[in-house]
């Protein structure tokens, strides 16, 4: 198949040529789905989807347009290619649209280090309809849980190429595994949810469903009777469930995007500290088994480790070719493209540096506060960085659990928060975003 996806992509970029495009990238992606819904011991849901779409961009001097289809036959290809030239000629110039040179295209790269595409066989639907059974049964066995909502267990494969008339050609496959449980504890208004899912990217690495399903269901239990906080300006943690939506916002705001459009709260912070002396958050595409991992970007440009924050000041901006042109600078190869736009600016795989003690420490460190381990919505100003979010978990005094909590909002100052926050050391190894429980001083709280 990645025989039929690099033709696909050098027949688009012969269409292209052929109607008159300067230049042209074309991307071609198979994908295949599998995944099983349980519940109450019965198969509730079970779909399997395949695709083939194909998405072409071409550009006519600095102007540029994208089309997409579903359907691959010659005639489909040179309909795309003639309405893609079409609307190019019709668009507004971009000075900032254009492929890579080829002396910025990625050369040589070792794709089978990055072990993106288990080998394993793909599972049978039987396989799969197992593991959400057995991932709800072990749910189902935790004193307190009346019910599970859905027990669920899934498998994809996703095949890509991507080609340019600069000269780029490659291709790379990634797999997923995973099971997900929702246990309920309670009845009628009473009711409480929690939920436990794992994700990997070979079938070997994946937890049992048991050890899933019993997360989720001690998750739930441990919620019954839950009610508000207090209100006041109180300490936060984050779990680590949770914790990496901070870091998160961080990212959104060194996007190249928007810092080219000014709209960001740290369009002024390059150089500047933005976390605590000695935290690093390193950017690293090239971990193995990954599902974010990859050896080249969406422009062809070779991708590498590096720290966007260093010892708590602010390194850089993650940049495509178009943001990094219309700032100045040189893109950090971190182009990201769907079927039907063109390329945008988007991190890999992040690790924020971790503390020495683990979650109970902050808490202990926290004294009395709130222990977040869901968030609700979310009202965050991309401009002036302020925050506030829906929250649940629970309350913490002395140091330790005292009730679990639900219906609060926490508010804050991203540039203030994430300046204060302290790390445990409980990231995950495999999470595309490695980032431990945080604690964090000096929120408020809206709760009672």
């Amino acid at each position: 198949m990645a025989d039929t996806l690099e033709a696909l992509t050098a027949a688009m970029l012969d269409a292209a040529s052929g109607a008159g495009a300067d230049a042209a990238d074309a991307i071609a992606v198979q994908a295949t789905s599998l995944s099983a819904d349980v519940r109450g011991g019965a198969l509730e849901q079970a779909e399997r989807a395949e695709s083939l779409e194909i998405g072409l961009r071409v550009l006519i001097g600095r102007r540029q347009a994208c089309v997409s289809a579903s359907d691959t036959a010659p005639a489909t290809l040179a309909e795309m290619a003639r309405r893609a030239v079409a609307m190019a000629r019709e668009a507004p110039d971009d000075p900032n649209a254009g492929l890579a040179e080829a002396a910025q295209l990625a050369r040589d790269w070792d794709l089978g280090a990055l072990e993106l595409d288990d080998p394993a066989p793909e599972p049978a639907p039987a396989m799969l309809e197992d593991d959400a059974r057995r991932a709800e049964a072990a749910a189902l066995g935790i004193s307190g849980i009346s019910q599970v909502q859905t027990a669920s267990a899934g498998y994809g494969r996703q095949a890509m190429h991507l080609a340019a008339s600069n000269g780029f050609s490659a291709g790379m496959a990634r797999t997923s595994r995973s099971v997900a449980c929702v246990a309920i504890t309670g009845e009628g208004t009473g009711m409480e949810r929690d939920w436990h899912a794992e994700s990997r990217v070979w079938q070997a690495d994946l937890p049992d469903p048991e050890s899933i399903g019993r997360t989720a269901g001690e998750r739930a239990a441990a919620r019954a009777g839950a009610r508000k906080p207090p209100t006041g300006a109180f300490p936060v943690v984050y779990d680590e469930r949770v914790a990496a939506s901070l870091i998160g916002h961080l990212l959104a705001a060194i996007n190249g995007t928007a810092i080219a459009r000014g709209a960001s709260w740290l369009r002024d912070a390059l150089g500047s500290v933005v976390l605590p002396a000695g935290l690093n958050l390193t950017e690293d595409p090239l971990r193995p088994r990954i599902g974010a991992s990859r050896p080249f970007d969406a422009e062809g440009l070779a991708t590498a480790r590096r720290d966007l924050v260093a010892g708590g000041v602010l390194t850089g901006w993650v940049l495509d070719l178009a943001t990094a042109r219309k700032l100045g600078l040189q893109s950090t190869a971190n182009a990201s493209r769907g079927l039907a736009a063109p390329p945008a600016p988007s991190v890999t795989s992040v690790a924020l540096t971790q503390g020495q003690g683990n979650r109970e420490g902050l808490l202990r460190e926290m004294g009395t506060g709130l222990l977040i381990t869901s968030l609700i919505g979310s009202s965050i100003n991309a401009t002036t960085g302020d925050y506030s979010r829906g929250a649940s978990g629970f309350w913490v005094e002395g140091g330790e659990i005292a009730w679990p909590v639900n219906e609060c909002t926490v508010a804050g100052n991203l540039r203030d928060m994430l300046r204060r926050i302290v790390p445990a050391n409980d990231a995950r190894p495999h999470a595309t975003m490695q980032v431990p429980s945080l604690l964090v001083e000096g929120l408020t709280i809206a709760g009672a």
